[in-house]
């Protein structure tokens, strides 16, 4: 079982740079693949970036390749999501996800989320 739970989210103007953290309690943190996905009103939720319980491997979507900056940090059970020139379009509730296989960019194969942490880059 792992919980998880985000900070880090604000109101940034555009060009600006956010880190997001994520939070994660349970004994087994290190042997899970970490994810960052997006949900924007009226929107589906989107896959933003992944990385291996190794750290050796990491995927984004093409929107954020470039600018965003996914990490972990297993001996303080936490994930970072670095985000950088960040655009009006990048508005949204950021959730951090943890699944036990490898990476995976669907939503529905994280097992676990965190309650969300709201970014905002007014246009």
């Amino acid at each position: 079982q792992v919980q998880l739970v985000e900070s880090g989210g604000g109101l940034m103007q555009a060009g600006g740079s956010l880190r997001l953290s994520c939070a994660a309690s349970g004994r087994t943190f290190e042997t899970y693949t970490m994810a960052w996905f997006r949900q924007a009103p009226g929107e589906e939720r989107e896959f933003v970036a992944t990385i291996s319980w190794s750290r050796g491997s990491t995927y984004y979507a093409e929107s954020v390749k470039g600018r965003f900056t996914i990490s972990r940090d297993n001996a303080k059970n936490t994930v970072y999501l670095q985000m950088n020139s960040l655009k009006p379009e990048d508005t949204a509730v950021y959730y951090c996800a943890a699944r036990g296989g490898g990476l995976a960019k669907p939503y529905p194969e994280y097992e676990y989320w965190g309650q969300g942490t709201q970014v905002t880059v007014p246009s």
